[in-house]
């Protein structure tokens, strides 16, 4: 494990998971062209019409099918970055790929049935759970949640009560990359982050084009902080804060097949742009002769900097989609996700942080004791 004197790196972990053929595509005669095994972890991609053409096939860390079920893609792929988290470590989980091949399904899901569940609401019942399973009485913990989307390269507060306002970029030495007045919420519970996620949901920007009825217009991340106090024999207070970062990507398109026009045509041409601003930072981060690494060529990439080659632990989802017709889609998702297999993070635990909001509650309570000790009162109350 990674320690505040030293760093080990690890690779960014790709998983590909590939959503059944849809009742349009079978009613319109489409086949899979798409093979998994997820004993090997290998995808095997056949070209259309060429049987002449050797299938092309890509290997990574795990792969799920048509068939998979969201709680084996958690316990799996997700819920190791959730335990880091409540190490200490910062990790990122993102769903990248094609727009309606899976990316909220998998990333949200629905609320019930319960096995229809996705990464981030599980995510919440995986902290706490973890949590209430603390024996230590000299640990505390404290939990924070803030959901954003970036729609049209401008950043938007999703738990504001004025969403459409635009939030800057800021950056500062300790904390990297951040948003300036970005709402944040202590929650104490399960509920309390579903709440925070369902308003958010109801004012995060979709549309409906030929490919998807809602389709996501924006980038979505759900941030939550989980600081922890644990007070040593010799009365010291430890600090450890690690932060998940849950990121639903919107899908890249093609507008011949969405038939995208007008305003909608005009989200997908800001969708691909930062969608290529990734790709152009996980090439330059592989390719091994860059000296620089364009994360400021999109909001996008600012807020991800940390997940790709920093003091992240992230896992890649890259979602596809199974039909004939989506051939140059599904290679160039392969593609993107095969190159970032190769992409190394220097994950540290986050200890003593400045910006703990446990350590401003320690230094407020111990002013009042000195002020208390002192005859000092400090209310009337």
């Amino acid at each position: 494990m990674a320690s505040k004197g030293g760093r080990s790196s690890e690779s960014v972990k790709v998983i590909v998971r590939c959503r059944p053929l849809n009742s349009t595509e079978e009613a319109n005669g489409n086949y899979r062209i798409v093979e998994m095994d997820g004993k090997s972890g290998s995808v095997t991609l056949n070209r259309p019409g060429s049987a002449a053409e050797e299938p092309k096939v890509f290997s990574f860390d795990r792969v799920y099918d048509w068939d998979s079920e969201q709680a084996v893609l958690f316990a799996e792929s997700a819920a190791g970055i959730v335990d880091s988290v409540l190490q200490g470590f910062n990790g990122t989980i993102f769903a990248y790929g094609q727009t309606g091949t899976g990316k909220s399904h998998t990333m949200e899901g629905k609320e019930s049935p319960e096995e229809l569940r996705g990464v981030i609401p599980r995510a919440f019942h995986h902290i706490f759970d973890a949590i209430t399973a603390v024996a230590n009485p000299n640990k505390e913990f404290l939990v924070r949640a803030s959901y954003l989307e970036i729609y049209n390269e401008d950043v938007r507060d999703l738990l504001a009560k004025n969403a459409n306002q635009k939030l800057e970029l800021k950056e500062n030495q300790d904390s990297g990359v951040y948003v300036k007045d970005l709402t944040s919420y202590v929650v104490k519970s399960v509920r309390e982050c579903d709440k925070l996620r369902e308003f958010g949901h109801k004012n995060r920007k979709t549309g409906a084009t030929l490919m998807n009825q809602d389709s996501s217009r924006s980038h979505a991340i759900f941030t939550v902080t989980v600081e922890q106090c644990e007070t040593m024999s010799d009365g010291h207070a430890s600090i450890r804060m690690g932060k998940l970062n849950m990121v639903d990507l919107a899908g890249s398109e093609r507008q011949s097949k969405t038939g995208a026009t007008g305003e909608r045509l005009k989200e997908a041409t800001r969708i691909n742009l930062s969608l290529s601003a990734l790709g152009n930072c996980i090439s330059a981060l592989v390719d091994g002769k860059s000296s620089h690494i364009p994360y400021r060529d999109s909001k996008l990439t600012r807020m991800l900097q940390d997940s790709l080659g920093g003091n992240t632990k992230t896992v890649m989802i890259a979602n596809m989609g199974p039909a004939d017709y989506n051939y140059d889609e599904t290679l160039s998702t392969l593609r993107y996700a095969n190159r970032a297999k190769n992409i190394q993070n220097k994950p540290k635990i986050n200890e003593d942080p400045k910006d703990a909001m446990l350590r401003e509650f320690q230094e407020e309570i111990a002013r009042l004791r000195d002020q208390v000790a002192r005859g000092g009162g400090g209310g009337s109350g």
